[in-house]
This record gives structure tokens, sequence and C-alpha cells, in this order.
């Protein structure tokens, strides 16, 4: 494949941005489909090409295109640049295949809303940046798609900008993310500072070659891992994921499961040398990926809202993520960085589709009994729900075991702990995922008692489906069949020696992470290895199965019984459900403060201040240097008279004076 093609993988998407977002008003709404999709479908075949190109005998391990210096200034230099070896490729196949099936999926779900063309504009303005992040041959051109993907996520989320709750979404998104992404400006700057590039190439050998000491690569380390939590929703900033599922259900399925919210993930594991050298950074992402997944997992456990439920999860699942990458399993977050994609993806889709069934309802409490009525969305997010609860043989088993397994044979001194809330998490993630599951599609259906029941009562759309509960059409269900599968058999690709596998995803990332396949160890080392990890899979298997037992009893088996257990324990469960107060303790001490201050400081002060003190003291300059002339243009011959008489003395007065 020639190496100038891959101009044409993110540029194919910004042309469909620029085709739409400027006359897609004027274009029929199959028009405006046609140049989004064909945009995505390209980039997705050229990425296949790639696929075949470097994987095949004897292909390239990596290619690089690089343009004329981009910025060139007092020695420093950063080129315009794409770099893909087997980690872009991986991340590429998930952006542009999951992508391209996102978009298949909006032709249908967002068929009778406004602004059609401007959704559609906007998916492919996200495609662009998101392309450019990963292809990104320098931490400054990844910067520009990490900023990028911001601002589209933040058009996406407040799509339906006439909701003040969409739009205060959208500024929450956008403003939390900036606190991270200030702390990767600081990481750049140093590295600027200390090695004169942000080339990765050149900073990665550096540091292999002769890593610097006193600390320096723990703050570089540290600041990275602040943007990181930016992006990837980790504490203490993932407080913006669960209010932007006020977006459009695709968008909460492309950017907040699949893409933007693993950009953090994806540096980190791109940046692996860096962070092997700081065992302290490391830890930090090993806890810190820990406490998420178990912390979002509880609010996961009882919310009602069908998207938020996913919401948190995703945050949980990006938690274990940040726990492989923190204790040097990248390989491992990878694969289960793109078996969620699948799963994720999937979950959000049928939530889509259920919530289309149902007219807008995103409420559980008026959900049941859908299972029959729309078949198609129940299998597939059955295939989901069962992936993401780790169970046998569905792509999340083996992705979420391998992370286990990894982390309970870590060096890290937190390693049996970090194992422990990892398979705590897991269960409680079955659990959720299941109450979810049974309280949508079984038992009595409630959906008459719901405010949109009512709402569409006399409605034609309604009508024609008799009580308006309906599948979704083909052009939906396709994509929700496609990752179906995905959610089945993704992760066989990834199933260990030890369960009968070659783990052809770690094999395949190996040249990233260890820049030669990694040595087989001795028979009795291998055996041990996997009698272990047999037994921490059976573990896991089984914690699975005991979360999907309490999801049956509590609300198909004995329905009642959870709310009957949240009215018994009210203050724990007030506290889940309402998130635990941090939207409301960041508002007080942190959001109240700022807005004292910038009212007092910036607006009193400076702007009352030394702005408009300013302009007032200039006015009464101009106003008495006018006065002043104005007198001495009075018209009259004896006022004239009088300031020549003056003007004569003071020239006297100086003369004498200089004398």
């Amino acid at each position: 494949m020639n190496p100038q093609l891959l101009w044409l993988i993110p540029i194919l998407p910004f042309s469909g941005f620029l085709i739409n977002g400027l006359a897609g008003r004027n274009f029929p709404r199959a028009v405006v489909s046609a140049l989004a999709l064909t945009a995505t479908l390209l980039p997705a075949l050229l990425v296949s090409k790639l696929w075949m190109v470097m994987t095949a005998t004897g292909g390239p391990p990596e290619i690089f295109l690089s343009s004329v210096p981009w910025i060139a200034v007092s020695g420093f230099h950063v080129n315009f640049a794409f770099t893909v070896d087997h980690l872009t490729l991986v991340m590429l196949g998930v952006v542009t295949g999951v992508g391209f099936l996102i978009h298949v999926y909006s032709v249908g779900y967002m068929a009778h809303e406004e602004g059609y063309w401007r959704f559609f504009a906007y998916l492919n303005l996200f495609m662009f940046f998101m392309l450019m992040l990963v292809l990104a041959s320098s931490f400054l051109l990844l910067f520009v798609g990490w900023e990028g993907v911001g601002l589209a996520s933040y058009l996406l989320i407040g799509f339906y900008f006439k909701k003040d709750s969409a739009a205060n979404a959208g500024k929450k998104a956008f403003i939390v993310n900036r606190i991270g992404d200030f702390g990767f400006l600081l990481a750049m700057f140093l590295l600027v500072a200390h090695y004169g590039t942000l080339n990765f190439s050149t900073i990665f050998a550096t540091i292999a070659a002769s890593p610097l000491s006193g600390g320096f690569l723990t703050a570089v380390a540290l600041l990275l891992v602040l943007g990181a939590a930016g992006k990837s929703a980790q504490i203490p900033l993932y407080v913006w994921l669960p209010d932007a599922m006020e977006g459009p259900t695709p968008v909460s399925a492309l950017i907040h499961a699949a893409t933007m919210v693993t950009a953090g993930v994806y540096m980190i594991a791109r940046c692996h040398v860096l962070f092997d050298h700081s065992p302290l950074a490391l830890t930090v992402v090993a806890v810190t990926g820990a406490l998420t997944a178990l912390f979002a997992a509880t609010m996961g456990m009882v919310q009602h809202d069908i998207k938020r439920v996913l919401a948190y999860s995703t945050v949980s699942q990006l938690g274990y993520m940040f726990l492989a990458c923190g204790v040097g399993a990248y390989s491992a977050g990878i694969f289960h960085l793109m078996t969620h994609a699948f799963f994720k993806d999937l979950l959000f889709l049928s939530a889509g589709s259920v919530i289309h069934a149902l007219s807008g309802e995103q409420d559980m409490r008026f959900m049941g009994g859908l299972w029959k009525k729309i078949p198609i969305t129940f299998w597939t997010m059955t295939a989901a729900t069962f992936a993401i609860s780790g169970v046998w043989p569905f792509s999340g088993f083996f992705s979420k075991d391998e992370i286990l397994f990894q982390t309970f044979q870590s060096p890290n001194p937190l390693a049996k702990l970090l194992w422990l809330v990892g398979l705590v998490t897991a269960g409680m993630t079955s659990f959720y995922m299941f109450r979810l599951w049974f309280k949508t599609f079984f038992g009595e259906s409630r959906f008459e008692h719901s405010s949109f029941a009512q709402a569409s009562h006399g409605n034609n759309h309604a009508s024609a489906h008799g009580n308006g509960i309906h599948e979704s059409p083909l052009v939906m269900t396709l994509p929700l069949m496609v990752l179906g599968v995905l959610s089945l058999a993704g992760g066989w690709v990834g199933i260990p020696a030890a369960l009968g596998g070659n783990d052809v995803i770690g094999h395949f990332l190996d040249p990233v992470f260890h820049g030669a396949a990694v040595p087989a160890a001795a028979p009795a080392v291998a055996a041990a290895a996997h009698g272990l990890e047999i037994s921490l899979a059976a573990i896991s298997l089984a914690t699975a199965a005991l979360g999907i037992f309490v999801a049956w009893l509590f609300y198909h088996r004995k329905p009642g019984t959870g709310a009957k257990l949240a009215r018994r324990f009210q203050p724990i469960y007030s506290l889940a459900y309402h998130k635990y107060w941090i939207d409301e303790i960041y508002g007080s001490f942190v959001v109240a403060p700022l807005l004292a201050f910038s009212r007092l400081i910036l607006a009193g002060l400076v702007d009352g201040g030394v702005i408009q003190g300013t302009g007032a003291g200039l006015a009464a300059s101009a106003r008495g240097s006018s006065w002043l002339v104005r007198h001495m243009q009075s018209g009259k011959i004896r006022s004239y008279a009088g300031w020549l008489a003056a003007g004569a003395a003071a020239v006297i007065v100086l003369a004498l004076f200089l004398r």
C-alpha cells in the first residue's frame, strides 16, 4: 500500500464534514446520509488494506508518512507525520469499523430529527479528529486530535441545544476535560524543555537509552495521567460522562463507549516506554483504575435511566483498562478496549432501539415484557450483556480475565488487593447488567404508566403499531446483529494458551510493547502459570454467576426485592443513587469559589476597576483636553490676545530658566 494513501484516512471524514456542514441544509436526507456513510466507509476499507499489507508475511512492522516540517522555531521542529504500527492498526480498526456501523444506525435513529445534516457533519468531524489522534507520530499532533474530539464531543452532546440539560452537559464535558488537558500541556512543555522535540520515536528512544533521574519522568507521567483521567473519565474527572447521555444515543455509542473515552488508555499505552520507567506513575494509574471501576459500579447498580446505567458501566470498564496499563499489561488493556468497543457499543445501540420502541422512554421502571415485542434487539442486547458480565465464551470473558490474571501475578506490592477490587467489580457488573436485562425485557409491561405512553395516544405513528411498541427498522437492527456476532466471537483472538488458544492479539501487539516476541517460558513455569490462570478464571466466572443469580432473584424470581432492600438501607441507597453528592461537592467547593473569585477579582477589580477605570480616565482626559482647546479657539479677539500674552510670558520664563 502506498504510504501516501494514509492522508486519505482522516481527510475523507473531514471532506464529509465540510460538504454536509456547509451545504447539507439544502440536501435531501438521502444525500446527507450517502455523503456521511461514504466518508466513513472508505477509510474503513483503507484500514482493511493496511491490515492485509502489515500482517502479510514479510510485511512492514511500521509505516511512516511525513510532510515538510510543520513547526520549525529556534531548533525545535515537528513534522505533520503519521505512524502506523500494530497498536495503531487495532485502534484504526475499532474507530473506522465501529464508527461506520454507528453511522449506519444513525440513519434510522435520527430519521425524524431536526438538524439531520448537522448531526452527520458533527459525526464526520469527530471521526476526522479521532483518526488524527490515533495516527499521530508526535505529542503535538496527538494533542490536536485530542482537543478536536473534545470539541466534536461538545457539539454532539449538546446537539439538542434547545434543552438546557443538553447544553449544560456539553459545557460540563468541555470544561472538565480542559482540566485534564492542562496537565497534558504541562507534560509537553517539560518534554520540549528536556528533549527539544515532541516526536514519539525520538523521545522514547532517548528514554530507553538513558532515562532521566530525579523524578522528571514521574512528573511527566503523572501530568499525562491527569490528561488521561479527563478524557477517559477516571477519578476525579469522571463527572462529565454520565451527564453526556443527554446527547443522542448514537453519540453515546460512538464517543462515550468506543472511541473518545478510550483515548486516555491509548495515550498511556502509546507512552509505555515513559511509564515503564516510573513505577510510582504506574501505581497511580492502577489504583486510579481499580477505584474508578469499583466506585462507578456502585452507582450503576441503583440507576433507573437505562443510558445512565450504561454510562457508569463505561466509566467502570475504562477503570479496568487503566488497571491493566497500571500493572504493565498494556496488551490486555488494549484487548479489553477492543472487546469493550463491541459489546458496549451494542449495549448503547440496543438501548437506543429500546428507547425508539418506547417512543423515547428511558426509565427502566416503565419497561418490562419487551423480549417478544422487539426480538432482534432482545437477542443482540443479550449477547452484549453476557459479554460485559464476563460469561464464557463471550468476548468480555477473555479480555476481563486476562486483566485480572495479569494483575494477580504483577510484581506491584498492591497486586492482590487490586485483583480483589477487580473481582468484586466483576460481580457487581454482572449484577447491574442483568438487573437492566430483567427489568427491561421480562416481567409485566409497565409502559402504559409512562408519560411517553400517555403522550403517544392518538399519535398516528404509535397507532400504526398498535400499542406503539415496535422493532426498529433494518438500518438500525443490522448494525446490532454485526456487533452481536463480534460481542460473542470478537474475544476469541485473545484466548490464552491456558484455555487452548494462542493469544493472537497479545502476540500481535508484542512488537509494540516488547520490541519483539516474548520468549516462551520453561515448561514447568508455563504449567504453573496455566494452572493459576485457569483457577482465577474459574473464580471470576463463579463471581459473575453469583451476580447474575442475585439479579435474577431480586428482579425476576421475587420482583420487588430490590426495592425493599433499597427502603431498608435507605441512607446507603440514597448515597449511591445521588452519586455520593460529588457534583454538589464540586459545585460548593470548586465551582462556587471560582465563580466568586471571577466576579470579585476579574469582574469587579479587573473589569470594573482597571479596564473601566482606564477607559473612564482616558475619557476624562479627552474631555479636559477638549475643554481647554475649545476655550483657546473661542473666536474672540480679546481671548486670542490673552492667550498670546500668556504664551509669550511662558516663553520668557522658560528662556530665563534655561539660561
